[in-house]
């Protein structure tokens, strides 16, 4: 079977896609893909300037819209908007994520990394539902990490404000990002809903969210990337793919999840470390339905927002 490539993705004229985040890195590469072939894009990014320079090397239409997925208020404001100037949305990628940050809290007092990988993205999710069920077949692309392997759910403490470890606590959000996708899908059936929801890792790939958090860069895990980096580590283009062929291919079902194929260095426990896109492996711990009906329960009392309930 041939390799699958952004030549693959169908023709998306008069679609209309969000993605988070996507001023740099999977974010710029899905947008500029999507873009190419006829989408209309909303960038939707916390620093403006950057946005509009990634806009500029951008062909195709896209628009700029201010949006610090952190924090739960600007999700409001922006969805608001988006509510008013558009009645359809056939595709939200929630793309924008945090890894490995000193400890730091949102502008409502969550943890950063739980704050802005999992719960702006349920948030938002959650206020633009209307607008993806006005589509003919909406999807949501929510993206998680080979990572989420590592991730247990700490209930009595999600915020981590005791022994805070930031690797740890990224695997967690990104093990909710992938639990979450798989609640939203069984939520959204359960309505008869029009709109799917899939998941997507991007392997082991060059961003710079590998590099985002302050520190991180000069810590060893940082160092040990950098030095990966020129030999096992893919790039965002090819780490943009499984996100794009969970958004456009129509073979793609909800609950499907997508990542690369190939293993990493050898001796690495590690698959799914680089390589053309497929269906990846999704942990035992992440099917289990019970964590994601409390995931969402924990979800909606700390937004204060409930929806699909």
């Amino acid at each position: 079977m041939a390799k699958w490539t952004a030549q693959d993705i169908p023709d998306q004229s008069g679609k209309l896609a969000i993605v988070t985040g996507a001023n740099a890195g999977l974010g710029f590469e899905v947008t500029k893909a999507l873009a190419a072939k006829g989408a209309k894009v909303i960038m939707a990014c916390r620093n403006l300037e950057k946005a509009k320079v990634a806009a500029a090397q951008i062909q195709g239409a896209v628009e700029v819209r201010r949006l610090d997925i952190s924090d739960l208020d600007d999700a409001q404001r922006f969805a608001s908007e988006i509510q008013q100037d558009y009645k359809k949305i056939d595709l939200l990628i929630n793309n924008a994520g945090v890894m490995a940050c000193p400890q730091a809290e949102s502008a409502q007092g969550f943890e950063l990394q739980w704050a802005t990988n999992h719960l702006g993205h349920f948030a938002l999710t959650g206020l633009l539902v209307s607008q993806l069920e006005a589509a003919p077949a909406a999807r949501v692309v929510s993206l998680s990490s080979i990572a989420h392997r590592d991730g247990r759910f700490y209930w009595d403490d999600l915020n981590h404000r005791k022994n805070y470890k930031p690797m740890r606590v990224y695997c967690q959000s990104k093990l909710a990002n992938l639990v979450f996708a798989l609640e939203l899908d069984r939520r959204l059936q359960a309505r008869a809903s029009k709109v799917i929801s899939v998941a997507a890792h991007p392997g082991v790939s060059n961003t710079n969210l590998a590099y985002s958090g302050p520190g991180f860069a000069q810590s060893l895990p940082g160092k040990a990337l950098v030095w990966l980096g020129s030999r096992f580590i893919q790039s965002a283009v090819d780490g943009a793919l499984p996100t794009l062929m969970a958004a456009t291919s129509p073979e793609s079902k909800g609950g499907d999840y997508y990542g690369p194929q190939n293993n990493g260095p050898r001796g690495s426990r590690d698959k799914e470390w680089k390589g053309p896109p497929g269906h990846a492996v999704i942990g035992r711990h992440a099917l289990r339905e019970q964590d994601g009906q409390c995931l969402w329960e924990a979800s909606e009392l700390m937004s204060g927002f409930n929806y699909l309930s």
